[in-house]
């Protein structure tokens, strides 16, 4: 037997629920274009010297991102986060990052990025696992391409 309040409960809830409107998934996707400046040294600084070779060192960086490949166009915000050399026999990295926006319409919003570097592929796949603001909850993928050593070409693809 079910309780006489249980139906009229049911019916505010799914009142509610159709009221708050489409969940953050069906928003409508966002895709960013910007040039990231690892400068080691300068915005990139290697914290740890892995034991054997190149394995295990890990760089610190706090990136500019602008919108064109010139160190002088305008900026749009920051990468800050960490590469690691995660292979013993080749250049991958596991990266860990935040792309912070600030300026465009996704001023204050952040991406959170996290990914495999097959840094000998010409282009590679990262996934974007949250994010801030207007990109709270986000889900999708990075795909960068490395111009020079010191400038990658990013193209975010995101549903914020």
């Amino acid at each position: 037997m079910v309780p006489k309040v249980f139906v009229p409960l049911c019916v505010v809830v799914l009142a509610a629920a159709l009221a708050a409107g489409p969940p953050v998934a069906d928003a409508a996707s966002a895709h960013l274009h910007f040039y990231m400046h690892d400068v080691l040294g300068a915005s990139a600084v290697q914290v740890v010297r892995g034991p054997r070779g190149m394995f295990g060192n890990t760089v610190v960086m706090d990136d500019v991102l602008t919108e064109g490949p010139a160190a002088t166009s305008s900026v749009l915000g920051r990468a800050q986060g960490q590469y690691i050399v995660a292979s013993t026999g080749s250049m991958d990295l596991m990266v860990t990052m935040n792309v912070v926006l600030s300026s465009g319409p996704f001023a204050g919003s952040s991406v959170t990025v996290v990914g495999r570097d097959d840094t000998g592929a010409a282009v590679r796949e990262l996934t974007v696992v949250g994010g801030t603001g207007q990109f709270r909850m986000a889900r999708g993928y990075v795909l960068w391409r490395t111009i020079r050593p010191d400038l990658l070409e990013l193209d975010v693809y995101v549903n914020p």
